[in-house]
Protein backbone atom coordinates (compact mmCIF):
# COMPACT_ATOMS: atom_id res chain seq x y z
CA UNK A 1 0.00 0.00 0.00
CA UNK A 2 1.56 3.67 -1.21
CA UNK A 3 0.98 6.67 0.50
CA UNK A 4 -1.89 7.52 -2.29
CA UNK A 5 -3.82 4.64 -1.31
CA UNK A 6 -2.97 5.70 2.37
CA UNK A 7 -4.33 9.32 1.34
CA UNK A 8 -7.50 8.24 -0.37
CA UNK A 9 -8.65 5.68 2.49
CA UNK A 10 -7.96 8.58 4.67
CA UNK A 11 -10.61 10.76 2.50
CA UNK A 12 -13.39 7.59 2.88
CA UNK A 13 -13.03 7.53 6.68
CA UNK A 14 -13.44 11.26 6.70
CA UNK A 15 -16.38 11.53 3.67
CA UNK A 16 -18.06 8.26 5.34
CA UNK A 17 -18.35 8.85 8.83
CA UNK A 18 -17.03 6.42 10.41
CA UNK A 19 -14.83 6.75 13.57
CA UNK A 20 -12.31 3.85 12.92
CA UNK A 21 -10.95 1.69 9.95
CA UNK A 22 -8.83 -1.05 10.15
CA UNK A 23 -7.18 -2.77 7.46
CA UNK A 24 -4.72 -6.12 8.12
CA UNK A 25 -2.67 -7.97 5.90
CA UNK A 26 0.44 -10.37 6.77
CA UNK A 27 2.81 -7.40 5.35
CA UNK A 28 0.84 -4.71 7.69
CA UNK A 29 -1.46 -3.08 10.10
CA UNK A 30 -3.15 0.01 9.26
CA UNK A 31 -6.10 1.47 11.32
CA UNK A 32 -7.08 5.31 10.65
CA UNK A 33 -9.28 6.85 13.45
CA UNK A 34 -11.11 9.62 13.66
CA UNK A 35 -12.09 12.02 16.79
CA UNK A 36 -14.73 14.65 15.72
CA UNK A 37 -15.74 15.07 19.72
CA UNK A 38 -13.45 18.18 19.66
CA UNK A 39 -15.22 19.18 15.89
CA UNK A 40 -11.53 19.96 15.04
CA UNK A 41 -11.58 16.44 12.51
CA UNK A 42 -8.23 15.14 13.71
CA UNK A 43 -6.94 12.03 12.37
CA UNK A 44 -4.71 9.30 13.52
CA UNK A 45 -3.02 6.65 11.46
CA UNK A 46 -0.79 4.12 12.95
CA UNK A 47 0.68 2.30 10.47
CA UNK A 48 2.63 -0.61 11.68
CA UNK A 49 5.41 -2.37 9.05
CA UNK A 50 6.60 -6.02 9.45
CA UNK A 51 10.07 -5.35 10.69
CA UNK A 52 11.53 -5.23 14.35
CA UNK A 53 11.44 -1.68 13.97
CA UNK A 54 9.38 0.73 16.06
CA UNK A 55 5.92 1.24 13.90
CA UNK A 56 6.34 4.73 12.96
CA UNK A 57 2.85 6.60 13.80
CA UNK A 58 2.02 9.75 11.59
CA UNK A 59 -0.50 12.52 12.52
CA UNK A 60 -2.53 14.68 10.18
CA UNK A 61 -2.83 18.37 10.90
CA UNK A 62 -6.31 19.56 12.94
CA UNK A 63 -9.06 20.84 10.69
CA UNK A 64 -9.09 20.48 7.13
CA UNK A 65 -11.70 17.47 7.64
CA UNK A 66 -15.16 18.53 6.80
CA UNK A 67 -17.99 17.22 8.70
CA UNK A 68 -20.64 15.40 6.57
CA UNK A 69 -23.17 17.67 5.23
CA UNK A 70 -26.38 17.30 6.95
CA UNK A 71 -29.06 15.56 4.99
CA UNK A 72 -32.08 17.74 4.53
CA UNK A 73 -34.90 16.15 6.07
CA UNK A 74 -37.33 15.18 2.41
CA UNK A 75 -40.50 16.72 2.14
CA UNK A 76 -43.47 14.76 3.33
CA UNK A 77 -44.42 14.31 -0.69
CA UNK A 78 -40.83 12.48 -1.33
CA UNK A 79 -39.91 8.84 -1.51
CA UNK A 80 -36.36 8.33 -0.47
CA UNK A 81 -34.40 5.88 -1.98
CA UNK A 82 -31.62 4.52 -0.63
CA UNK A 83 -28.51 1.83 -0.65
CA UNK A 84 -29.35 -1.48 -0.51
CA UNK A 85 -25.99 -1.88 0.06
CA UNK A 86 -22.20 -0.86 1.24
CA UNK A 87 -20.25 0.72 -2.28
CA UNK A 88 -19.14 3.60 -4.73
CA UNK A 89 -21.97 5.11 -6.07
CA UNK A 90 -21.84 6.04 -10.24
CA UNK A 91 -24.40 8.07 -11.42
CA UNK A 92 -23.60 6.64 -15.00
CA UNK A 93 -22.43 3.53 -16.31
CA UNK A 94 -18.71 4.64 -17.26
CA UNK A 95 -16.93 7.80 -17.68
CA UNK A 96 -17.54 8.70 -21.23
CA UNK A 97 -21.18 8.16 -21.13
CA UNK A 98 -24.60 9.25 -20.27
CA UNK A 99 -25.97 9.68 -16.51
CA UNK A 100 -28.98 7.59 -15.62
CA UNK A 101 -30.94 9.95 -14.31
CA UNK A 102 -31.07 13.75 -13.93
CA UNK A 103 -33.14 16.06 -11.29
CA UNK A 104 -36.71 16.49 -13.04
CA UNK A 105 -36.24 13.16 -14.64
CA UNK A 106 -39.35 10.36 -15.19
CA UNK A 107 -38.59 7.26 -13.40
CA UNK A 108 -40.58 3.94 -13.08
CA UNK A 109 -40.26 0.76 -11.32
CA UNK A 110 -37.19 -1.02 -12.72
CA UNK A 111 -35.78 1.58 -14.17
CA UNK A 112 -32.11 2.11 -13.59
CA UNK A 113 -31.10 5.29 -11.49
CA UNK A 114 -27.34 4.20 -10.72
CA UNK A 115 -25.09 1.91 -10.47
CA UNK A 116 -22.89 0.93 -6.64
CA UNK A 117 -19.59 -0.93 -7.07
CA UNK A 118 -18.78 -3.23 -4.39
CA UNK A 119 -16.08 -5.94 -4.04
CA UNK A 120 -15.57 -5.00 -7.76
CA UNK A 121 -18.52 -6.19 -9.25
CA UNK A 122 -20.96 -2.93 -10.49
CA UNK A 123 -24.70 -3.54 -9.23
CA UNK A 124 -27.64 -1.87 -10.75
CA UNK A 125 -29.97 0.02 -8.43
CA UNK A 126 -33.49 0.21 -9.93
CA UNK A 127 -36.31 2.66 -9.12
CA UNK A 128 -39.12 0.86 -6.89
CA UNK A 129 -41.69 3.63 -7.69
CA UNK A 130 -42.87 5.88 -10.38
CA UNK A 131 -42.32 9.51 -9.91
CA UNK A 132 -39.87 12.08 -11.05
CA UNK A 133 -36.12 13.14 -9.10
CA UNK A 134 -36.43 15.39 -7.06
CA UNK A 135 -32.70 15.38 -5.55
CA UNK A 136 -29.39 13.66 -5.78
CA UNK A 137 -28.43 13.29 -2.22
CA UNK A 138 -25.04 11.72 -3.47
CA UNK A 139 -22.07 13.37 -5.32
CA UNK A 140 -20.78 10.84 -8.64
CA UNK A 141 -17.91 8.04 -7.54
CA UNK A 142 -18.39 9.09 -3.32
CA UNK A 143 -18.31 6.30 -1.17
CA UNK A 144 -22.22 5.08 0.66
CA UNK A 145 -22.78 3.27 3.18
CA UNK A 146 -25.68 0.34 3.44
CA UNK A 147 -29.52 2.40 3.74
CA UNK A 148 -27.78 5.88 2.69
CA UNK A 149 -30.48 7.88 1.12
CA UNK A 150 -29.51 8.59 -2.41
CA UNK A 151 -32.29 9.89 -4.05
CA UNK A 152 -35.61 11.96 -3.34
CA UNK A 153 -38.59 11.32 -5.74
CA UNK A 154 -41.82 12.83 -5.65
CA UNK A 155 -44.25 10.17 -6.79
CA UNK A 156 -46.98 10.06 -9.14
Amino acid sequence: MDIREIQDLIKFVAKSGVSEVSLETDDFKLTVKTEQASKAGRETIVYQVPSEAPAPVVQAAPAAVAAPAPIAEPASNTVTIKSPMIGTFYRSPGPDKALFVNVGDEVAPGKVICIIEAMKLFNEIECDVKGRIVKILVDDASPVEYDQPLFLVEPA
